[in-house]
């Protein structure tokens, strides 16, 4: 029986005092695209940053491949395999397009057989290529979402964290992103996919998990919730 290729078991989370993500547990299987969801202060954020130990948490087991992660630097887990693409992209604006990619580059892990580097991603984005010796800071934000999703694959991660891609773009850059999406997807590559773009998430997504204010309110694969009307009005607020 395969692996899956991430594992949360008893994720609590805490800000402060505050307790913001109750007793989580669910898992991505290899290959497969997770759809995180939620209202606005689900907790979906604080669930990403805690699987890769950027907040207080504790949890029962976190595992990657089989593997434990849990309690491990965040550096330590990016090196294990787990990517972010973190909300708001957060690229480093006074180094270059070229620099952000390369200071990120890493040997791969990956259980799909891709191997991310500057010559598939320049093929994929020709406007990064373009603007490959432009300081990434003034780029466009369409242009900087799509360098933040190529440098989290510069890490040939195992598993990439996507926290709200489609964030703050034109339609026709979601639209771009969705493609994207759908291409890493297709390519065996495991996703948590966090998105407020419920119509994007349904359209990618294998399996979703909904949160609704740090407790899990439903799971299931995607057809479960894309059928069911009544439930997506009721957990994500969508008429």
């Amino acid at each position: 029986m395969d692996t899956d290729a991430l594992t949360i078991d008893g994720l609590n989370a805490f800000y402060g005092e505050s307790h913001v993500l109750h007793d989580l547990s669910f898992s991505v299987k290899k290959g497969r695209v997770l759809g995180l969801l939620g209202r606005n202060g689900a907790g979906k954020t604080t669930c990403v940053s805690a699987i890769m130990g950027l907040v207080k948490a504790s949890v029962t087991r976190v595992d990657l491949f089989g593997q434990s992660i849990a309690e491990l630097s965040p550096e330590a887990i990016s090196l294990r395999g787990v990517g972010l693409v973190p909300q708001g992209r957060r690229i480093f604006p006074s180094l270059t397009v070229y620099e952000n990619l390369t200071v990120a580059a890493r040997r791969g892990r990956s259980e799909h057989g891709s191997n991310w580097g500057l010559d598939q991603f320049y093929a994929t984005f020709p406007r990064l290529q373009e603007r490959q010796r432009q300081l990434a800071g003034s780029l466009s934000g369409g242009e900087q979402q799509m360098l933040a999703i190529c440098r989290a694959l510069m890490t040939n991660p195992r598993v990439v964290l996507f926290d709200e891609p489609s964030e703050g773009l034109a339609p026709q850059i979601v639209a771009e992103v969705a493609v994207v999406l759908k291409k890493l997807r297709d390519s065996g590559l495991s996703i948590v996919l966090v998105e407020q773009n419920i119509k994007l998430a349904l359209d990618i997504a294998d399996d979703v998990v909904v949160l609704n204010t740090g407790y899990i309110a439903h799971a299931g694969d995607v057809g479960s919730l894309r059928s069911n009307n009544r439930l997506v009005e009721q957990l994500l607020g969508i008429y």
